[in-house]
């Protein structure tokens, strides 16, 4: 068992937080000792399914509906399937717009490291669009995907 304060130092959440979750019914089976929340390895489990639906772009009333669902068993795995396949599709093209940033990030880094080894632009600017080494090339044409 672990306390509200235990369970908030170890998801790096304040406890207001958790204390709102519960009073949203988050956590249906957690239990009480003399008014004190008490956690199992069960409300830790939720929690990192919340933590990580949170990360993912769901509103807490969206994942209010998806706990809802848990309550009602077997009959809702396909909602709860479908919900999950969406955030992975929403993540993943998350991603792949941030690889793209990175891509033209790193190319901009090694455009002004040459920039300023050869003192001005206009080196690079002769390579460019199609004759930068390869591994830059790479990245710039990574970075100007559409």
């Amino acid at each position: 068992m672990y306390t509200i304060g235990q369970i908030s130092e170890m998801f790096h959440l304040p406890i207001s937080t958790l204390r709102y979750y519960d009073k949203e019914g988050l956590f249906p089976n957690l239990k009480r000792e003399s008014g004190i929340r008490k956690f199992t390895d069960r409300e830790v489990e939720t929690l990192r399914v919340i933590e990580c639906l949170k990360q993912s772009g769901l509103e807490i009333r969206e994942i209010k509906q998806f706990m809802q669902w848990c309550t009602e068993g077997s009959r809702t795995y396909p909602l709860r399937k479908a919900l999950f396949e969406g955030r992975k599709a929403a993540v993943e093209a998350e991603i792949a717009e941030l690889q793209k940033t990175l891509a033209l990030l790193t190319y901009k880094c090694w455009y002004y490291d040459t920039a300023i080894q050869d003192g001005n632009e206009d080196g690079i600017r002769a390579m460019l669009p199609d004759h930068l080494p390869k591994e830059i090339q790479a990245l710039y044409d990574r970075a100007n995907e559409r």
